[in-house]
């Protein structure tokens, strides 16, 4: 359990420091990177999309179509700049189609 602090602290800091203590980080970052994916690849992308996992620094996404997935493999460093740029860290440093 944490310790009991005396002095008042900001609510934002007392979620992070929830969050540091029970080691939630890498499940938000999970949820974080599926609703960077939807926002930036909108719905033409997503209508196609299968399945999203991140994997450490990897992101796996399934695509239903292999158009588009050669498509979106010419760009794959754009993609994770955009979705690292979004989450405001980085997070993504691989990217796998599949």
């Amino acid at each position: 359990m944490a310790k009991r602090r005396r002095e008042n602290i900001p609510l934002s800091e007392a979620l992070q420091d929830f969050i540091d203590t029970n080691k939630l980080q890498k499940g938000i970052d999970r949820v974080d990177v599926r609703e960077a994916w939807t926002n930036l690849m909108g719905n033409g992308v997503n209508n196609y999309t299968t399945a999203i996992e991140l994997r450490g620094d990897t992101l796996f996404v399934s695509l239903s179509s292999s158009v588009l997935r050669s498509e979106l493999s010419l760009g794959k460093s754009k993609i994770i700049s955009l979705l690292n740029e979004e989450l405001k860290k980085e997070v993504v440093k691989k990217l796998v189609l599949r």
